[in-house]
């Protein structure tokens, strides 16, 4: 008997590779949880258990120095992904957008895509003791239908469900299709990431 793998769901999973970005861009989505009036409101309004810039802030590269170099690095990030995944593309993929997340404890974000992207990711700058993990969908899930469930210790690749636990300066990277949700936050400190787009 052959099994032939196929249709195969490729993560891009790295670190950025100037550690000492890590606390600068901490420090840096700390004081836009502060003074971003505009993103506070879009919080209470959305019921965001926590802070974001994604529905106030469009242009953190040109706004702060931490970020600009973070857009370098995820520049390179996105082109070797790219690469890996064989994508024609008729120049490297270019960041649509990036906005930082501070969840609160008990916060989540459930189940979605990123529409009108093609590579999506997350980069994370604080994950204390208990954070959520990236809770990943197979998307076949939806087509599967009388398809009985797998033995826990089927390998990971054949899971319903993936969970990815990250660390401070973890960059992950995958297709913007791909259904991906952030269960709830279970430490007893923020728990805190930038997430970006490249179109």
């Amino acid at each position: 008997m052959t099994l032939r793998p196929l249709f195969v769901t490729q993560i891009y999973q790295s670190e950025l590779s100037e550690a000492g970005l890590v606390p600068e861009l901490a420090d840096a989505c700390r004081l836009l949880a502060a003074e971003d009036g505009a993103g506070r409101a879009w919080c209470r309004e959305h019921r965001y258990p926590g802070y974001t810039s994604y529905g106030s802030l469009n242009d953190l590269p040109k706004r702060m120095p931490e970020f600009e170099a973070l857009k370098r690095e995820l520049d390179r990030h996105a082109k070797a992904y790219a690469r890996a995944l064989n994508f024609q593309l008729a120049r490297k993929p270019k960041l649509d957008n990036l906005w930082v997340n501070v969840l609160k404890p008990g916060g989540g974000h459930t189940g979605h895509i990123h529409p009108h992207a093609v590579l999506s990711g997350t980069v994370y700058i604080e994950v204390p003791e208990g954070a959520s993990a990236l809770k990943l969908e197979d998307p076949r899930l939806p087509m599967m239908m009388a398809r009985p469930g797998v033995a826990p210790d089927a390998p990971e690749a054949e899971q319903p469900f993936v969970y990815l636990k990250p660390r401070p300066g973890t960059v992950l990277m995958w297709e913007s299709w791909l259904r991906h949700e952030v269960p709830p936050n279970g430490a007893k400190a923020e728990r805190i990431s930038i997430s970006f787009n490249y179109a």
